[in-house]
């Protein structure tokens, strides 16, 4: 609003010191910090009823409206990051809770246990999902079985390479 730099601030002061007198400037300086924390308070105030006003008369949902008119493409992005957000929290929700027991998984199968979740599949899908599951667990053993030879075997070339005399590997040097 008004553009006041250090040297016009400094004029204002000094003419402000000869007019009013050193004696009475601190309760002036006083009286106009004061005038102008009502006049930021009344502005705010102002300011804020006045966005208050505009909520309830429903004018934030019109500007989203027209936003989302103006740039569809936008606006469907903010979809898919709604989405995308809802899918990652449920994800994150059963991930989050954990293996089941063993325990859990027999009484699951007998129906001893407490009262079955609705998982929304048929029974012969939910045989074929615990059959897919089980050749991943056997397949991943097998992988993990086998990592652990290769390792074994490479940990064993690499003692008798070292334990090799040391002239052999100067000669191939």
């Amino acid at each position: 609003m008004f553009d006041l730099g250090w040297t016009e601030l400094m004029v204002i002061g000094i003419v402000a010191l000869i007019v009013v007198g050193p004696k009475d400037l601190p309760g002036m300086f006083r009286a106009v910090g004061n005038f102008v924390g009502k006049a930021k308070r009344m502005a705010r105030d102002f300011s804020q009823a006045m966005n208050d006003a505009a909520d309830e008369a429903g004018v934030k949902d019109v500007s989203d409206s027209l936003r989302k008119a103006t740039n569809p493409v936008g606006s469907a992005m903010d979809e898919v990051r709604k989405t995308a957000k809802s899918a990652s929290e449920s994800f994150t929700q059963d991930t989050m809770a954990g293996p089941k027991s063993a325990k859990d998984k027999a009484d699951e199968q007998t129906g001893d246990g407490p009262e079955e979740e609705p998982t929304g599949l048929s029974e012969e899908r939910r045989a074929q999902a615990e059959k897919i599951r089980a050749k991943s667990a056997e397949m991943a053993t097998a992988r993990h079985a086998r990592e652990a030879a290769e390792a074994a075997e490479a940990a064993a070339a690499e003692t008798s390479a070292d334990d090799a005399p040391a002239t052999s590997k100067d000669s191939k040097a």
